[in-house]
């Protein structure tokens, strides 16, 4: 049956913000007087897909408990506010390939990120209009498995795709009975896939 919808993964499959985020994580470290050593963008890359306090708790395993509160919530807000600043690096092909993809199918997006950070992916690159829904950790509480199927029953699909990077991306997608695409230059590998494409305009192929 042909797909009737594209459910995105965020971060690795439509942009990069580590390089942001980084540079936001060492200004909070600074600001609460946290002493740490500087944060790299390959730091903030290690530990993206996951929801934005189990990244922390992984990118700064040696702090206690309070300052990993203290610095998950300050950094969720400054991530949000460098990254409309400053943006991320859309991967190729997304800016073009996203319009031609809402005009054949409607496009959503779940992530394990932090409350507004998918409205500032949207705002920052232009695509609001492309997409119809979205869903995060940060509205919710809520993994990826969970937040996937909201968004698929509050739009009512019936065969989407959930195109992500990494296994937890593959985990949401076969809990929820759904075709998984692994796109190849994100950040993580996979187990299996129902399809691998290493060209974002590969994905019209798979709509039929």
């Amino acid at each position: 049956m042909r797909p009737d919808a594209l459910i995105f993964d965020l971060d690795g499959t439509l942009w990069d913000t580590c390089e942001t985020c980084a540079v936001a994580w060492n200004g909070e470290l600074a600001r609460l007087g946290i002493p740490y050593r500087a944060m790299t963008a390959a730091d903030v890359r290690a530990v993206t897909g996951r929801p934005h306090l189990d990244g922390i708790r992984a990118a700064f395993p040696d702090l206690d408990e309070p300052d990993v509160l203290r610095l998950a919530e300050a950094t969720a807000i400054a991530d949000v506010a460098a990254i409309a600043r400053d943006g991320g690096a859309l991967h190729r092909g997304v800016a073009e390939h996203v319009p031609r993809l809402a005009a054949r199918v409607p496009l959503f997006i779940v992530s394990n990120c932090q409350r507004g950070y998918i409205e500032t992916f949207l705002d920052t690159t232009g695509l609001r209009p492309h997409f119809s829904d979205w869903e995060c950790w940060g509205n919710t509480g809520d993994g990826k498995a969970a937040n996937l199927a909201a968004v698929v029953a509050r739009n009512a699909l019936r065969v989407p795709l959930f195109v992500g990077d990494t296994e937890g991306d593959r985990e949401a997608a076969e809990t929820n009975g759904i075709r998984f695409v692994h796109v190849g230059w994100g950040f993580g590998t996979v187990a299996r896939a129902d399809h691998r494409i290493d060209d974002f305009a590969a994905l019209a192929a798979l709509l039929g």
